[in-house]
């Protein structure tokens, strides 16, 4: 089975190595949250002896909305995941969505995330590969819900050609099933596995909505079922899944982006705790 390994932090994924966590909020709200929030998580998963990465996004891009809240921006969003990381002596996960972007977060995140919605931008890909390589990180690429398991070849041959091999981590979110609902198929999981490359699951977005939730103002947002989100990181950790992406809030009913979907920050000791038995269970 393929292994990485985040050389600055002497963190591997794959092989059996341990459930590798990547954990944290699904946008930047302000320091004080990102800090916190990082802080328990990583006092957890220290205890529970588990890889860990911290997730925030400095900009939601995609949204049904253009009045929704998409984050502090690119600027303002690095400098606080920077002070995150010195404080805590943590690695880092955002996402990019213009390959303009690719080189200052690839300065301070060592997973490099593509979200599913531009897997298939050529530049994007190229500009986040070169610049990861360069500031030895890793890619944490998530399948679309438009592509089947083994299309993500296709994604791994332009980060090899660009950059390449060795550097990235595919991440399972789900599929489009019909009209505003998501389905995980399992069987993604050792079929992505099968390309030679760690597999993670985002069970925070594979319980998303789409579109279904209505707002004041007569917009749409992402509707969710935050209640499955551990039953699909029990699945896919059962399944053989090398990692789980998890996005926390202290309370996910006031969360600025897609709260129905997130977990309460209060209930991350129980879900890692399963997890990991789970894990090992699946290994023996």
């Amino acid at each position: 089975m393929a292994a990485l390994t985040l050389e600055k932090w002497n963190l591997t994924i794959g092989d059996g190595k341990g459930l590798f966590c990547i954990l944290g909020l699904n946008v930047i709200e302000d320091m004080d949250l990102a800090l916190a929030t990082a802080t328990e998580l990583k006092a957890l998963t220290t205890e529970l002896g588990l890889p860990f990465v911290f997730k925030a996004s400095f900009d939601k891009a995609n949204r049904s909305s253009i009045n929704s809240y998409r984050g502090p921006g690119l600027d303002e969003g690095l400098k606080i995941l920077s002070a995150v990381k010195q404080a805590l002596n943590v690695p880092i996960a955002t996402d990019l969505h213009e390959p303009f972007q690719a080189e200052p977060v690839a300065a301070v995140a060592d997973l490099v995330q593509i979200p599913a919605f531009l897997v298939r931008q050529t530049d994007l890909i190229v500009a986040a590969a070169r610049a990861t390589q360069k500031h030895k990180g890793l890619l944490h690429v998530k399948k679309a819900q438009f592509l089947a398991p083994w299309d993500c070849r296709s994604i791994l041959h332009k980060i090899e050609q660009a950059a390449g091999p060795g550097m990235t981590i595919l991440c399972e979110r789900g599929a489009s099933f019909g009209y505003n609902n998501l389905i995980v198929d399992m069987l993604a999981i050792p079929e992505m596995q099968r390309l030679g490359v760690p597999v993670t699951i985002d069970a925070t977005h594979a319980v998303q909505l789409p579109g279904a939730r209505e707002v004041a103002g007569g917009g749409v947002a992402a509707g969710g079922r935050r209640e499955g989100v551990a039953v699909i990181a029990a699945a896919a950790v059962a399944a053989g899944a090398d990692g789980v992406f998890l996005e926390f809030h202290p309370d996910p009913d006031k969360a600025k982006c897609d709260g129905p979907s997130c977990l309460p920050l209060s209930s991350a000791r129980a879900v890692l705790t399963r997890l990991k038995a789970l894990y090992a269970a699946a290994r023996h």
